[in-house]
């Protein structure tokens, strides 16, 4: 399942270490706090449930957005590089990257092996 992974965390160190670990689970920066990418439902739980202990008592907020396949492809992007602009019709708002034809093919594949789920209202990590 496709997830979206943004923070807000004012201690530098410790939003480093949620960095590195959104990296470790594999998910690909998009923004400065924002990170995208497949995450099966263990894993949203084990990297949530990481960075809580990362972030400790101190302040901060971090949301995970599992998306489900209608949605995901329903995304718009406009990333631009190198000053040439990239559009395609299944991207993400914002400026978020996106990937290029290969990693879009494969996240594609992925999708029609994943059975999506959804968290009920007031469950928490």
């Amino acid at each position: 399942m496709q997830c979206i992974l943004v923070y807000d965390i004012p201690d530098d160190g410790k939003r480093t270490k949620i960095a590195e670990a959104c990296l470790d689970y594999g998910l690909d920066r998009v923004q400065y706090s924002a990170f995208v990418g497949p995450l099966l439902p263990t894993h949203q739980d084990e990297l949530m449930l990481k960075i809580k202990q990362i972030l400790g008592k101190r302040p901060g907020n971090v949301q995970l957005f599992p998306l489900c396949v209608e949605d995901w492809e329903k995304r718009k992007v406009i990333a631009q590089k190198d000053g040439a602009a990239q559009k395609d019709g299944a991207a993400q708002k914002d400026g978020a990257a996106q990937k290029d034809d290969a990693a879009q093919k494969d996240d594609a594949a992925q999708k029609d092996d994943v059975v999506t789920e959804r968290l009920g209202e007031g469950e928490t990590e």
